[in-house]
């Protein structure tokens, strides 16, 4: 289980209220500080530990421990950022509308798509710059944490280009957990 907090389900067929700064920030803080996503640090820091990445850090409780504040950091940074700050100052919904309907072709185009259209708080569509522009500052932030090897133009654009797809990975989970769930626990 994994925290879902800027999720509208069926947000295509309910009116839904524009959203505050104040609930964006609140989005925010529990994404990044949810008890649940505390594994998931700790999963994303074995992958790392078992990849050797970064190779500087040791194969040890202290590697490993390094690679866990990464995660804890980089999802951190990333969701007040991309949730919080960013849409606030532009006046962006970070929220995500499930579709819920269509075909399952559609609808993987439509979550996909969401990593760079989003809707203003007045609900018209445009560029999500809190997302993409988010990222990319949240890699640029990340070589303030990252080995001084990684703290160059090629690993700061490969973390983006991971945060974005990471991103766009949970908005096709977002989308199809109603249905997963609803075949898993039916009743």
């Amino acid at each position: 289980m994994l925290p879902n907090y800027t999720t509208v389900e069926k947000g295509h067929e309910t009116t839904v209220a524009p959203i505050t700064n104040k609930d964006a920030f609140k989005m925010a803080t529990l994404d990044s500080f949810d008890p649940f996503v505390y594994p998931l640090f700790g999963f994303i820091a074995g992958v790392n530990q078992a990849t050797d990445n970064p190779e500087v850090w040791t194969q040890d409780f202290a590697g490993y421990a390094k690679r866990y504040g990464v995660a804890f950091a980089d999802n951190t940074v990333c969701s007040l950022i991309t949730t919080g700050v960013l849409p606030s100052l532009l006046q962006q919904d970070p929220r995500y509308f499930q579709k819920g309907t269509g075909s399952f072709v559609y609808r993987v185009g439509y979550s996909a798509s969401r990593s760079v259209i989003t809707h203003s708080r007045k609900g018209k569509k445009q560029f999500n710059l809190s997302e993409i522009g988010g990222t990319l500052l949240v890699a640029t932030i990340s070589n303030l944490y990252y080995p001084a090897t990684e703290r160059n133009t090629h690993d700061t654009l490969l973390r983006w280009g991971s945060q974005a797809m990471w991103d766009t990975v949970a908005n096709e989970l977002k989308e199809f957990w109603p249905d997963i769930r609803e075949k898993v626990w039916r009743r």
